[in-house]
Parts: structure tokens; C-alpha cells; sequence
């Protein structure tokens, strides 16, 4: 009988359906150190970001068949190494896009309209006064309408994230390396007819998005000692009071330049979800007053979770149904 450990957990309806397969599905947490030792027993391990997969768990556990991501990102699976061992690596690329491009717009408006700030001013608010030079101070807040947003990584949740600011009326940016067009679904039109409209995106060089995008939002994968996507470099070629959405990987964005910027003002304000030092984050970007803060939450709603548990469940019976022990 095949044992998936999901070390990571997994949505109730996602463990349904590998238990209504014959699976045995087991969530309990293995600190990473122990791993090694737990997973003799299983022919698949499922993971979010927190536990890593390398070469040497895999070189320790011969009945591993299997290993599935659940979420986009698989940095911290060696990949190239499972592949030439014969197990099968498997991902939901798809599942937690919404989510993650909705938590973009949440930094964006939170940003443009001070929102951020104001949440942590308005406590202390206690006369007309006060609240009155509050209310100047966030005046001078910006519409999305009519703005361009730069997209660094184009893939599903690029995509997801263009269509969300098309809707928006903004001007897109988008870059993706070695893409010169992206076609991109507007499904919601569903709602009121069958009919759904696709149109092609060009992508843009990258030099061009830096200096022409109003924000910038980037959905690109980070291995560990990477160099970052945007530091010094990159800062310097970008509009002066652009504003930064990171919701990829800590890393792809250099944190002692990005507070370099923003204390100059050639960045106005940044919207974080991850962080180089996870889950210790530099106390200046945690304390900084034009950066809006999450913690790693990007595909963490109840829908996100539900949709990752089902995809993922289902490759996973697909793969042993084609790949039976």
C-alpha cells in the first residue's frame, strides 16, 4: 500500500481523495533532521516551503517514488537530482495564482492610499486636530487607473496578476526571459456569457519595465545564493516614487538597498510578503514606516489551500496509477 507523508499538512479534501484511492496519508510533522530516518516508510512526501528536499535526504531513502510541492516555487527541492533518480517531482502551479495576484492589489491599494500607515497612526488619534492633519497627510494618496505596473516573471501568477490590473485600467509591463508574447485568458467573463476572451501580450525588455513602470511586481523563482532580481543596479534606472511588490521569494529583492531607496525616495513604499531571512526579518524592514508587511501568506486563503490540496492529490494518484510500487 503506498504511505504519503505530508509533512507539511494538506487540505481536508485533498487527504480525501488519497485515502478514497487506497493511499495511506500520514500529516504528522518530522523536523527536517529526523527525515531521514521517517521517511524509509513512505513512497512520497508533500511539501509547502518549509521542508526541504536535497540529494542527501534523497540518497537515504531508496523507496521514495515521489515528491510533491504544494504551491509554485520548488526551490527547496533539488530537482535535477530527483530527476536523474527517477522520482517524479510534481507542483500546483495553478492553484494558489488568485490568491497570490489578489495579495499584490492588497499591498497596492494599501500603499496608494496610505492605508498601511494609517492603520498604525489612527490609534493614537485623540483630537480634531490630530485627526485633521491625518486626513491631509493621506490626501495625497494615487489611483491605479491609468498607472503602469512592471510584472518581472510572467508565468501563472504574472498572468493572473495582468489581468487583475487590465481590469483596473492599468498599463501593463511585463517581462519574462526568453518570451516574446503571452497569450492570457479572461475566464470571468463566464459570469455572464460562455464565451471567454484571450489576447496576446507582448513582453518587454527588462531595462524598459524598470523605466517606464509606475509599481513593479515580481513572480520569479530564487535558489539560496542567487543573485537578487533588484538591488543598487536596477533601483538607480527606475522611475523616481515607484512603488516594489514582492510576494515571490525572499532574496529577489536586495533588503539593504531597497531601504536605501525608499529612505531616499526613489522607491516611495514597498509591499513585502517575503523576506531574505525567513522568519527573522531585518528589524529596519519590519520597523521601516513606507513598507507594508505580511507574513509569507501569498497563497494562504481558504480557497488557495482547498484548490492546492485537490491538484495536488489528484497528480499524485494519477502518477502511482501509471506507476504502480
Amino acid at each position: 500500500m503506498i504511505k504519503i507523508l505530508a509533512n507539511d499538512g494538506i487540505d481536508d479534501a485533498g487527504k480525501n481523495i488519497l485515502e478514497q484511492a487506497g493511499f495511506i496519508v500520514d500529516t504528522k510533522k518530522v523536523a527536517q533532521e529526523d527525515l531521514a530516518s521517517a521517511l524509509q516508510q513512505y513512497h512520497g512526501i508533500l511539501v509547502r516551503s518549509a521542508t526541504t528536499v536535497r540529494k542527501d535526504l534523497m540518497l537515504a531513502c531508496p523507496s521514495l517514488k515521489l515528491i510533491g510541492r504544494a504551491g509554485v516555487g520548488m526551490d527547496n527541492i533539488d530537482v535535477p537530482f530527483a530527476k536523474d533518480r527517477g522520482i517524479k517531482v510534481i507542483n500546483t502551479p495553478e492553484a494558489s495564482s488568485q490568491s497570490v495576484a489578489e495579495l499584490v492589489f492588497a499591498h497596492l491599494f494599501s500603499m496608494s492610499r496610505y492605508l498601511y500607515d494609517a492603520n498604525r497612526s489612527m490609534p493614537s488619534v485623540s483630537d480634531k486636530t490630530a485627526f485633521n492633519t491625518l486626513k491631509k497627510q493621506y490626501s495625497k494618496g494615487t489611483e491605479l487607473r491609468g498607472k503602469t505596473l512592471g510584472i518581472i516573471g510572467f508565468g501563472m501568477i504574472g498572468r493572473t496578476v495582468a489581468r487583475t490590473a487590465l481590469g483596473l485600467g492599468m498599463n501593463i509591463l511585463p517581462f519574462k526571459l526568453n518570451a516574446a508574447d503571452v497569450r492570457i485568458e479572461f475566464d470571468f467573463f463566464k459570469t455572464f456569457t460562455e464565451a471567454s476572451l484571450m489576447i496576446t501580450m507582448k513582453c518587454v525588455p527588462f531595462d524598459e519595465l524598470l523605466h517606464h513602470s509606475d509599481f513593479i511586481t515580481l513572480h520569479v523563482p530564487h535558489s539560496k545564493g542567487a543573485p537578487p532580481v533588484l538591488s543598487k543596479t536596477e533601483f538607480d534606472k527606475m522611475k523616481d516614487g515607484v512603488g516594489i511588490i514582492n510576494t515571490s521569494r525572499g532574496g529577489v529583492v536586495h533588503e539593504l538597498d531597497l531601504i536605501e531607496a525608499l529612505n531616499s525616495g526613489k522607491v516611495a513604499f514597498a509591499g513585502l510578503d517575503v523576506f531574505e531571512n525567513e522568519p527573522n526579518a531585518r528589524p529596519e524592514i519590519l520597523q521601516h514606516p513606507k513598507i507594508s508587511l505580511s507574513p509569507h501568506i501569498g497563497g494562504s486563503t481558504v480557497e488557495a489551500q482547498k484548490r492546492i490540496g485537490i491538484e495536488l492529490a489528484e497528480k499524485v494518484v494519477d502518477y502511482f496509477k501509471t506507476h504502480p510500487l
